[in-house]
């Protein structure tokens, strides 16, 4: 199957075990990254996905892409949350558009990020949770001001697989260790876990979040 012309360029993966439509799972690379990244994944997961790699819609020299501009000083370094926020709607609308455009189910969306799409992961489910269904977070943390978690949602659909490296050294684990007090405070489900890597997917990482996707798709 071709890829097709849609708002956020993207590759994809389609499932061995054909269905009329099939559960799908995007994909969201870090910064300065791009949608070829996390796709390496993508032939070890299960054979039922229909997989669609993201690539963000900022350019960053040389060779990259980000989903929003961090902004370095000597002792400090922000995010540009509203050009996050654009990235998070441009993200909901374009999972509308694959639902349309291709045989996979609305019903039964899965997202996995990694650092700076794992952010983007959190403000899109937590701001559209009638879009997502799962969530696997890696090595990323809560940006609250770019999602809006509001009592009037309905979030009992969602779950949330959650990791982190111990020692990461681009964004601490301490910044991590805040999602899980979120989740309970909210009643949210979530399985959160930490591996001894800096900020990368160890192997175990991969096996664990597969296992943990397998029984929920």
């Amino acid at each position: 199957m071709q890829t097709k012309k849609l708002s956020l360029d993207h590759i994809i993966k389609t499932p061995k075990v054909a269905a009329e439509k099939s559960p799908v799972l995007f994909l969201f690379h870090g910064y300065g990254s791009n949608e070829e990244d996390l796709f390496s994944f993508a032939a070890e997961l299960p054979d039922t996905l229909f997989i669609v790699s993201v690539r963000a819609p900022r350019d960053l020299p040389p060779y990259g892409y980000s989903w929003y501009d961090i902004h370095y000083t000597a002792t400090d370094k922000t995010s540009d949350d509203g050009q996050a926020i654009e990235s998070r709607d441009a993200v909901a609308n374009f999972i509308d558009e694959v639902v349309e455009n291709y045989p996979v189910d609305g019903d039964n969306v899965s997202l996995l990020g990694f650092s700076q799409g794992t952010v983007l992961s959190y403000a899109v489910a937590f701001t559209y949770p009638e879009k997502v269904k799962n969530v696997i977070a890696i090595s990323g943390y809560l940006n609250h001001k770019i999602f809006d978690f509001s009592d009037d949602k309905d979030y009992k659909n969602l779950d949330f697989y959650c990791s982190h490296g111990s020692v990461d050294q681009v964004i601490p684990v301490e910044a991590a260790r805040e999602i899980a007090p979120f989740m309970e405070a909210n009643n949210l489900k979530y399985f959160y876990e930490e591996f001894p890597v800096g900020h990368g997917v160890a192997p175990q990482n991969f096996h664990s979040f597969k296992a943990w996707l397998e029984k929920r798709i």
